[in-house]
């Protein structure tokens, strides 16, 4: 029998579940930010492989950095498109063209030029860049 001035004794809560859930929630989310990186990761070095074997066989295109047309063909690349040949014939400021492409008769943005000297105006889609010069696509 109990005594009458004892209280029953206190029922702590159980912290364990809540710091548990914390616990689970950042698991997920780092799960989440894992896979994230390595299929970005992924699919930028596949392009990466892209286009530098584009360097290597020596494809290069010209551009200018207020021209639509190249920005699509540079996002075309994602971040791999600091590994293509590119010539910037913008002159920031203006709408004039470099003079080292003007001696080269580039009239139309972006060009591509080929190792053969053959030249393509246009936007072109990785699928035709890959056929013209052999470079395999990821």
């Amino acid at each position: 029998m109990a005594k009458a001035n004892e209280s029953p004794t206190p029922s702590v809560p159980p912290q364990s579940s809540s710091a548990r859930k914390i616990v689970v929630a950042v698991l997920i989310v780092a799960a989440f930010a894992v896979v994230i990186f390595l299929g970005l990761r992924k699919r930028g070095t596949g392009l990466d492989a892209f286009a530098k074997c584009l360097a290597a066989k020596q494809a290069k295109m010209y551009g200018a950095y207020w021209c639509p047309h190249c920005a699509d063909q540079k996002e075309m690349f994602e971040s791999s498109f600091k590994d293509v040949p590119y010539v910037e014939c913008g002159v920031h400021g203006s709408r004039d063209e470099a003079p080292l492409c003007k001696d080269a008769g580039i009239k139309h943005f972006p060009t591509w030029q080929f190792a053969d000297g053959e030249r393509q105006e246009g936007t072109l889609s990785l699928q035709t860049l890959a056929a013209r010069t052999g470079c395999a696509l990821p």
